[in-house]
């Protein structure tokens, strides 16, 4: 039997990659809103109340107010309303078998945020192996393609390349909104110094974690390589290049398109940074949303996926 999925606010840059990806699937049947009632909240509920999983796709406010309309179905947030709410399970199954195991019995699924994902895969297992407190002090760097910034950005982008070549950094107040489930999921002691920064491709993320070897509790670039390689090692979508890298560039789209993720070690004994490459609409948006609705409703976790 097919499995009933309403994407609400399914013209935005996430909703329209996850039905895409959802369309071509044998196994889901999408249910589709008259374009002129999308905003009428009793057509909205119609279909919610006939769906086995919602995705809501919508601004923060929005969402809070959606759902409030949902009764039965389960749900899966891509906006940052509900990733710190403890009433919510949020949807980053390598983390540990225990984070899989809630996602799978999820009723209400917070997906992660692009920036987060690329952070939150370094830091978090870091921590649980005891390589860096969580009481350290911490930053991050990330790169993203302009899709991240949604349809307007997009649209800007297209419209003024000439003027838009250079890389820009924004969050300059550092409360960019991927900050608070950066420390709460990594249960950090201190606020972590967040560096985001647009550039004039369409999509890829590269995120980055520098380290002082006074951070690592002794444990060296390579050992700090194999550690990771073997904490993520049985996990399906994230990998880890298995040598610290000294030479040659990280390109930042290396896996647009993809919905994998890959971790690279770089530097030396005294100085190492640890880098997540992924693209910012797979894994950091609507491909981590549909492995989320595949653990949730029992099917293969990578079933539609781009690996």
């Amino acid at each position: 039997m097919k499995r009933k999925i309403f994407i609400d606010g399914q013209e935005g840059t996430t909703g329209l990659q996850i039905f895409d990806r959802l369309s071509v699937r044998d196994d889901i049947e999408l249910l589709i809103i008259d374009e002129v009632k999308r905003k009428d909240p009793d057509a909205r509920k119609t279909l919610m109340d006939e769906a086995d999983l919602v995705f809501l796709c919508l601004p923060d406010h929005a969402a809070i107010e959606a759902v409030k309309l949902i009764e039965t179905a389960k749900i899966i947030d891509a906006s940052t309303a509900h990733r710190i709410n403890e009433d919510w399970v949020y949807g980053f199954s390598e983390l540990s078998d225990q984070h899989k195991e809630r996602i799978i019995k999820a009723k209400k699924l917070a997906n992660p945020g692009c920036h987060s994902t690329g952070v939150i895969s370094i830091l978090y297992p870091l921590i649980k192996l005891g390589i860096i407190s969580k009481e350290g002090l911490y930053s991050a760097i990330s790169l993203t393609g302009y899709s991240g910034g949604g349809k307007k950005m997009i649209a800007d982008y297209k419209e003024n390349a000439e003027n838009l070549m250079s890389p820009r950094q924004y969050g300059l107040s550092q409360n960019h909104k991927h900050i608070p489930e950066i420390q709460k999921i990594c249960d950090l002691a201190v606020t972590p110094i967040f560096i985001p920064i647009v550039d004039d491709f369409y999509k890829g993320m590269q995120t980055s974690v520098p380290l002082h070897k006074e951070q690592t509790n002794g444990f060296t670039a390579q050992q700090i390589c194999d550690q990771l390689y073997d904490y993520y090692k049985n996990t399906k979508l994230i990998s880890v290049n298995p040598k610290v890298q000294t030479e040659g560039m990280l390109a930042t789209d290396t896996f647009k398109s993809k919905d994998t993720l890959e971790i690279t070690v770089s530097g030396n004994d005294d100085r190492i940074v640890i880098t997540a490459r992924f693209d910012n609409l797979g894994k950091g948006a609507s491909g981590a949303a549909v492995q989320n609705m595949n653990l949730m409703l029992g099917f293969d976790e990578t079933k539609g996926l781009n690996i």
